[in-house]
């Protein structure tokens, strides 16, 4: 009989004799063609590694500039600017601390620790990362909505640090989600929907922010409980905050203006929030505001920073909308302004990495009990955004986010532009 090879089998009892023809090496090597094995030469792993090297410099572009930073040249204009951002990057911490409804410390958090990541992943050169007052109210909102203000109304010390430890959790775990959904944006390659947020459109949603932002401010100018009592409690104000707020607000606004006005001459923009704030606590410490005329105060402010956090489970689960919102507003308003800077200076950016690098940096940031970041949106980049040809955009933009908020008036505000779009599309 034969076997499947054609080979000759002979049965023999308990025992099979196989018959197999007898090969010389040469007969061999012709029946049986030798396989060659592909070895990989030189010009392969040179093209291996530079299709890592890629990889990894799309994935930390620090590795790109790094290496080619003209130390000599831009070393001291750069701690110049580092520690002049840094200080304001400090105060508006402390400041949109109070949007969110958390204490003041907390925006410290927020101010360092997104930055970092940023420095390590993201592609703009000129940005400054940080808190920023949109989405530090749209944070504010999801926290006093999860914990709403003592009902008993008792407003014991115990009561009060029970509450924002309370808020502090939600705070870091509606930042800690939206950094989650923009880091899968940017891994599942979602960055193109930058080109459905024009100029116009966050020009329009950021204005209405600022009204939102103003508003939210009153209490605290008049130091009154809530929003509310405005209206019922304003023979209660304190008057002393109420003029402080108004010279502060003056100060700030004539100063910018000169900034604006000779920019071209200063070398540097007057840092007048530092010097304000300075100046300030040296008047309430000397004058003794918070015990003569009970003026509100930062305090006591906890040194070094405290134990990285997992989020709340249960906080996660009641925020998702909001963390969404929150993703998509701070990458949307970041990128605008990094967007101008790019242009101006000639450096592309990749919207991908970005998404990427603010996830990290609100999931880093969330972590250690921040709240969300983006970055400082510029009055220029304000001013070029508000082209007369999309200028019905910016007002449907401004009049859906400061009538149904700023979450619905941003997807209102998309959506319409989409509609722009067909329409001219179809014309």
């Amino acid at each position: 009989s034969l076997d499947i090879s054609g080979e000759m089998v002979e049965p023999l009892g308990n025992h099979y004799v196989v018959a197999r023809p007898v090969y010389s090496e040469k007969l061999f090597n012709e029946e049986h063609e030798k396989l060659h094995r592909y070895h990989k030469t030189f010009w392969d792993h040179l093209k291996l590694y530079f299709r890592v090297k890629k990889v990894a410099l799309g994935l930390f572009p620090i590795a790109s500039w790094l290496p080619v930073y003209r130390f000599r040249e831009w070393i001291l204009s750069d701690i110049v600017s580092g520690i002049n951002t840094g200080l304001v990057a400090v105060l508006q911490g402390l400041a949109f601390a109070l949007l969110v409804n958390v204490p003041p410390g907390y925006g410290l958090y927020a101010a360092f620790f997104p930055v970092l990541v940023y420095f390590i992943f993201g592609t703009s050169r000129h940005i400054s990362v940080g808190p920023f007052p949109v989405l530090s109210l749209m944070v504010g909102g999801t926290v006093v909505r999860l914990v709403p203000d003592d009902s008993t109304g008792n407003g014991t010390s115990i009561d009060i640090s029970a509450i924002n430890e309370e808020r502090v959790m939600v705070a870091a775990s509606v930042t800690f989600l939206s950094g989650i959904f923009q880091l899968l944006l940017g891994i599942l390659q979602f960055g193109f929907i930058v080109i459905y947020l024009s100029q116009s459109l966050i020009s329009g949603f950021t204005t209405a922010a600022a009204v939102h932002v103003v508003v939210s401010q009153l209490k605290f100018m008049l130091q009154l409980s809530t929003l509310k009592s405005i209206f019922s409690q304003i023979t209660d104000t304190n008057i002393t905050d109420l003029v402080t707020s108004l010279i502060v607000l003056l100060i700030v606004f004539v100063v910018k203006e000169m900034n604006d006005r000779y920019k071209a001459k200063l070398p540097a923009p007057i840092p007048i929030e530092l010097l304000v704030t300075v100046l300030a606590a040296l008047i309430s410490y000397f004058i003794n505001f918070e015990e003569k005329y009970n003026v509100a105060v930062v305090g006591k402010l906890e040194k070094g920073f405290q134990v990285p956090v997992a989020p709340d489970v249960g906080v996660l689960q009641k925020c998702i909308d909001d963390s969404i919102s929150i993703a998509i507003v701070g990458f949307a308003v970041a990128f605008s302004v990094a967007k101008v800077y790019s242009i101006k200076y000639d450096y592309s950016l990749d919207a991908n990495q970005e998404l990427i690098a603010f996830g990290l940096g609100n999931i880093v940031g969330g972590s250690f009990k921040g709240f969300a970041s983006s970055t400082a949106l510029s009055r220029s980049g304000v001013q070029e955004s508000t082209g007369g040809k999309t200028q019905v955009i910016w007002v449907v933009t401004f009049l859906a986010a400061i009538f149904l908020g700023l979450d619905i008036g941003l997807a209102i505000a998309v959506a319409f532009q989409l509609l722009t779009v067909v329409i001219r599309s179809q014309m």
